[in-house]
């Protein structure tokens, strides 16, 4: 049986929390984020986007960026309102969740952008 590896990650170091599954795997690739909003598109799911300060990503609600977007397919818009998103604040975490209509859950939710803290 191989060993498993400790992640070190602690509320007092904002820096090394982890947040949903691929925050554990090296940070996606502009192609990797691309191919995830594919599939969530080609599940049928609305995707949204969120963003909250580091700080606050674990004891607090995420913000919502805008309205959730019901029935978009196009990938290029929802990856211009994730990149928007971090535009505006460059400082925060940015999330993209696909929301699973049939489930009524998230299907899928990864941090995009990682902010940093202040």
């Amino acid at each position: 049986m191989s060993a498993m590896q400790d992640y070190r990650s602690s509320l007092e170091d904002v820096n090394s929390r982890k947040f949903e599954t691929f925050s554990y795997l090296p940070a996606m690739t502009p192609e990797q984020i691309r191919q995830q909003v594919e599939y969530i598109v080609g599940k049928g799911w609305n995707p949204a986007i969120e963003h909250t300060e580091p700080e606050n990503a674990f004891d607090h609600y995420w913000y919502m960026w805008k309205l959730p977007m019901f029935g978009e397919t196009d990938v290029e818009a929802i990856l211009a309102e994730a990149e928007a998103c971090h535009k505006a604040h460059p400082n925060n975490h940015v999330r993209l969740i696909g929301y699973d209509n049939y489930a009524q859950s998230q299907g899928a939710a990864m941090v995009v952008y990682r902010g940093k803290p202040v």
